[in-house]
């Protein structure tokens, strides 16, 4: 149950993806000008007819599951390069990536030169990567600093999970905290004087929201309860996760206000009976937030052991509405994190490239529909749940992005 989930199964889970595929057809306007000298007369012409699914025992049903009789709606075709591989591990596992705020670096924790985790970065579109830490010890949840001069991280170096600081250039490792529980998963403040993060009291029973300024052995505020926090990137709103206490108890994404440094107007931004939503990020703007969504665990198959197995991206506006899954249901993918450039990085595992886990990243967009024909209330909650991308890759890595049609809904 995701209301104590152990926060290894979180870093380690093995992970796999299929991506599928979507096609278009599409027109374009036509201007017609007659052989006399008269004003030029513009039409469109008919929509051209699409494929048909002979297999489906229906000549007149076409890929996109339309029959007669059945409104259909406008759609868009849109070629572009979406999914990316950043990170090629051929041993271990590359996770937990995080942006700098320019977005041209991520950093990361791998298991790729040793069994316990370290620190790496790269350049978003490089190869080359710099190993920031190497001690015997895991080092995980790696953050850049809003300067991106100093990276917060997560280590079991002194037997429990403390929050650490070190400089980009490797020196000057400091522990944060140093209680006898576990603190994991730091950012930053906006102005890069202090750290959120969460943290399992020895004896406690809950996760619970912790603030601490950014230097060795800081002192701590308690804020709340909840999990894997994530600061706005220019406001004092916190992110987090926040189990039921009741029901299915499953995890619900949750905003507080930092007003004078006490903590404010605690916030359900979305919830699901079916899922667990886990792991939220800030969109740059700070008016979306890109989140995984876990498939119910009783509706995992026998045999798959790690729930993650079945997580998605998904986004979703700051109100609650929109929401849009960005990988396809297949497999799993996790810790997605905003770059300032529009993409969303997580990571993913596909058995085309290996059964490692490593660093993707997919292009944010919402499926075109016709969003002003419908009343945005809670009877169309659900159907505002569309792909946002439908994915092509192949082998030799040229990959074509399609947005999703706006027909093709799915609901949790």
């Amino acid at each position: 149950m995701f209301a104590k989930e152990n926060i290894k199964t979180l870093m380690y889970g093995g992970i796999a993806l299929i991506a599928t595929l979507c096609l278009y057809t599409g027109c374009e306007r036509i201007v017609v000008v007659e052989s006399e000298p008269v004003s030029p007369v513009e039409y469109y012409p008919p929509v051209p007819p699409r494929p048909t699914l002979v297999a489906a025992g229906d000549p007149q049903m076409t890929l996109f599951g339309e029959i007669p009789g059945v409104p259909t709606y406008e759609f868009e075709s849109r070629a572009a390069i979406s999914l990316r591989q950043h990170s090629y591990p051929s041993e271990g596992s590359d996770f937990d990536p995080s942006m700098s705020r320019d977005g041209k670096r991520m950093i990361f924790a791998s298991t790729r030169h040793s069994m316990s985790p370290d620190i790496y970065y790269k350049d978003v579109d490089g190869v080359a990567v710099v190993q920031l830490t190497s001690d015997p010890g895991s080092d995980v949840q790696p953050c850049f600093s809003p300067d991106g001069r100093r990276v917060a991280f997560a280590s079991d170096r002194t037997g429990n999970w403390d929050i650490w600081l070190i400089n980009l250039d490797g020196q000057q490792a400091v522990q944060v905290t140093s209680s006898g529980g576990h603190e994991v998963h730091p950012t930053w403040s906006p102005d890069g004087k202090q750290l959120v993060f969460c943290s399992m009291a020895e004896r406690g029973g809950q996760w619970e929201l912790w603030l601490a300024s950014a230097e060795a052995g800081a002192v701590k505020k308690f804020i709340g309860y909840g999990l894997f926090p994530e600061w706005a990137p220019s406001s004092d709103t916190i992110l987090y996760q926040r189990a039921r206490r009741r029901g299915t108890r499953w995890f619900s994404l949750w905003t507080l206000k930092l007003v004078n440094g006490e903590p404010r107007m605690p916030t359900e931004i979305l919830s699901s009976p079916q899922h667990a939503m886990i792991l939220p990020t800030w969109s740059p703007d700070e008016t979306q937030i890109s989140y995984c969504a876990v498939e119910n665990v009783a509706q995992i198959s026998e045999g798959e052991q790690n729930p993650l197995q079945r997580g998605d991206i998904w986004m979703v506006d700051i109100d609650g509405r929109a929401k849009v899954r960005l990988t396809d249901q297949v497999g799993a993918n996790y810790a997605p994190t905003w770059s300032k450039l529009g993409r969303i990085y997580f990571t993913s595992g596909r058995r085309s490239y290996g059964d490692n886990e490593s660093i993707w990243s997919v292009i944010p967009l919402r499926a075109p529909m016709a969003a002003q024909e419908r009343p945005r209330n809670d009877s169309f909650s659900r159907s505002d749940e569309v792909r946002a991308n439908e994915v092509m890759w192949g082998r030799d890595d040229s990959r074509v992005e399609t947005v999703g049609h706006p027909a093709d809904r799915d609901e949790e």
